[in-house]
């Protein structure tokens, strides 16, 4: 198996996601009597919370180049905010960081999707991190809520969500975002923080969802497993 690295914490609710997923994804192929080789470093949150590119950049730079000079042959980052840092950091490493878009990408090519409405944070619905890789390698476009509903889904996921807290009231927003979502033409939509496939079941959704989290998961465990 090969040793893959993980930068997590942001939340830790999402790290412990993709630590149990890997895991079990990993285990249903070798078995119950070992484990996968993993090196996981938790970054504080509230460098996310301050925006600050700069600081964001360089603090994933450091945590990437220690965990490749730890042993890592690839590196997950456990959510989907931080991927704006991916082009910074990445051309400076010697090892892959597999991107959380190129896993939406080819679940997405498998199902035929060629429009995904895209739900998450503010960073990560106005960002180019996950449109720009699936118009570019994928050729499927994305679309985002209506501006007025940004702010709201924002504070969702960061006042709420992030903090383990799953409301009715966010749940019912987010199902109101994904039919306007469907009426503009999505064909499916990715639930773009780690968080929202705890609130949102794909039975209660129309389309197809495509979570990030389970995707990106896989990607992983595939990786150590040499897939």
């Amino acid at each position: 198996m090969r040793t893959l690295g993980m930068i997590g914490g942001t939340s830790w609710h999402s790290t412990i996601v993709y630590y149990r997923m890997i895991n079990e994804l990993v285990g249903a192929e070798i078995g119950t009597q070992g484990n996968p080789p993993l090196i996981i470093h938790s970054i504080n949150i509230e460098l996310m919370r301050e925006q600050n590119r700069e600081k964001i950049n360089a603090k994933y730079l450091d945590v990437a180049q220690k965990l490749q000079t730890a042993g890592a042959e690839a590196i997950l980052i456990c959510a989907n905010t931080p991927h704006m840092a991916y082009e910074f950091v990445q051309p400076k490493l010697d090892i892959a960081i597999l991107h959380i878009a190129d896993a939406v990408g080819k679940s997405a090519e498998r199902q035929g999707l060629k429009k995904l409405g895209l739900l998450g944070n503010r960073p990560t619905m106005t960002g180019n991190f996950i449109p720009d890789i699936l118009w570019k390698n994928y050729d499927i476009e994305t679309i985002i809520p209506e501006n007025q509903y940004i702010g709201q889904a924002h504070d969702f996921v960061s006042k709420e969500l992030t903090r383990g807290q799953f409301t009715a009231k966010a749940k019912a927003f987010f199902l109101d975002q994904i039919e306007k979502l469907r009426v503009r033409g999505a064909d499916g939509i990715i639930l773009g923080c780690t968080e929202l496939p705890i609130l949102i079941k794909p039975e209660e959704v129309d389309l197809p969802t495509l979570a990030t989290t389970d995707l990106h998961a896989q990607m992983g465990a595939s990786f150590i497993l040499g897939n």
